[in-house]
């Protein structure tokens, strides 16, 4: 089984600064795609940010040039830097993980979110 532990939400005011954390543990042999996402109350949930194992990222259109997704492969973290943040940007935000076990199956797993809030 494999845990994913996000950290790093809170209230911040607008134009402000975050930085997210996740780190899985478990039984992991590798993580290929950690991307995060977030939903805000009565939408759905949507992609912010991915990056792949070998550091390539993809960011949805809203948060380009605003947020910056990093990974320590070591250590089976990433990270969401989030800057110039906007009250659009409240919503809870989700760590997820493609993760191959020693068995060599491979599953996505979901940590269970931290809420980051914009607001004055």
């Amino acid at each position: 089984q494999v845990q994913l532990a996000e950290s790093g939400g809170g209230l911040v005011q607008p134009g402000g600064s975050l930085t997210l954390s996740c780190v899985a543990s478990g039984s992991i042999f590798s993580i290929h795609a950690m991307r995060w996402y977030r939903q805000a109350p009565g939408k759905q949930r949507e992609l912010v940010a991915g990056i792949t194992s070998d550091g390539t990222t993809n960011y949805a259109d809203s948060v380009k040039g605003r947020f910056t997704i990093s990974r320590d492969n070591a250590k089976n973290t990433v990270d969401l830097q989030m800057h110039s943040l906007k009250p659009e940007d409240t919503a809870a935000y989700y760590c997820y993980a493609d993760v191959r076990h020693y068995s060599g199956s491979v599953y996505g797993y979901w940590g269970q979110g931290t809420q980051v809030t914009v607001s004055s």
